[in-house]
């Protein structure tokens, strides 16, 4: 049986990172072909060719998600090489240890304090949550701007990645979760917006996933639970970490025809984080 996603365009944003490069072979399982953008060619490579030893057909596209002009050269290699887009992942996000408070409280004695390492809310940098907003915000807006043109009258698919921050914000991380927020709130604005155009706008909200950007934060060196990372898991009901597999079911309905009358939804894939008071 011929998968509905056979032939179609899926372009992955932030593809070389362990979630996206996981959902962009999911895609690709299902027929679609698959183009990997990353800010480092030679990542994006090394997905695209990975899915290509597994039978696939992806190709992997060096592109910056800031720049209007990188986007562009990386849609007419698209189109040359694969196609008008179909799916747009916009995968592209992250924090940045200038947008990140230390502790997760402001006590007075903070701010006299020496304490070598001690970031307050007072000492955060402007251009560190800059970049985050633009990483995340604007790193959404610009792809969609570029490769959403092709979907037009075509039933395309966006899926944005927002965060459980962008529900409730975590602590030490005001601009990861205040970007995130904005996330959500785009796509559900974009979702109205691209509504009489046969273009659905949906985003994941993962929970907690171990990745390379948070690793270090969530685990210690020896495996152990850093304090962090077992606060979280003990305000998680299914009491683990996601994996990067648990986003692929969510994924495949939301670009499919099972959720035709689905748009402007923020979906939570948590392990129950979100539903839980913490009593």
């Amino acid at each position: 049986m011929t998968s509905e996603f056979a032939g179609k365009v899926a372009v992955v944003t932030g593809g070389g990172g362990v979630l996206c490069s996981t959902l962009a072979k999911a895609l690709s399982n299902q027929g679609a072909k698959i183009a990997i953008l990353d800010l480092k060619a030679e990542t994006a490579e090394r997905v695209a060719s990975e899915i290509n030893d597994l039978g696939g057909n992806a190709i992997g596209v060096a592109c910056n998600v800031l720049e209007a002009e990188s986007l562009k050269a990386a849609h007419a290699k698209v189109l040359e090489l694969l196609g008008p887009c179909d799916i747009l992942i916009n995968g592209a996000g992250g924090n940045h240890p200038k947008g990140t408070t230390s502790k997760n409280y402001l006590f007075p004695e903070d701010l006299e304090s020496t304490e070598e390492g001690l970031k307050t809310f007072f000492d955060l940098d402007t251009d560190g949550i800059k970049f985050v907003f633009d990483l995340n915000f604007i790193g959404t807006l610009l792809p969609t701007q570029v490769f959403a043109r092709d979907m037009v009258g075509r039933n395309g698919s966006i899926i944005n990645i927002s965060s459980m921050n962008a529900f409730t914000p975590l602590t030490k991380i005001p601009a990861y979760s205040g970007a995130k927020a904005a996330v959500s709130n785009f796509t559900q604005w974009l979702a109205v917006n691209f509504s009489k155009v046969n273009i659905r706008v949906n985003a994941l909200a993962p929970g907690f996933f171990l990745t390379d950007q948070n690793r270090t934060l969530l685990t210690n060196a020896d495996g152990s639970l850093t304090e962090r990372g077992n606060t979280i898991i003990s305000h998680t009901p299914m009491s683990r970490f996601g994996t990067p597999d648990d986003l692929t079911g969510t994924l495949l309905w939301l670009c499919g025809e099972g959720s035709a009358f689905v748009t402007g939804v923020v979906i939570p894939i948590d392990g129950g984080f979100s539903a839980f008071s913490g009593v």
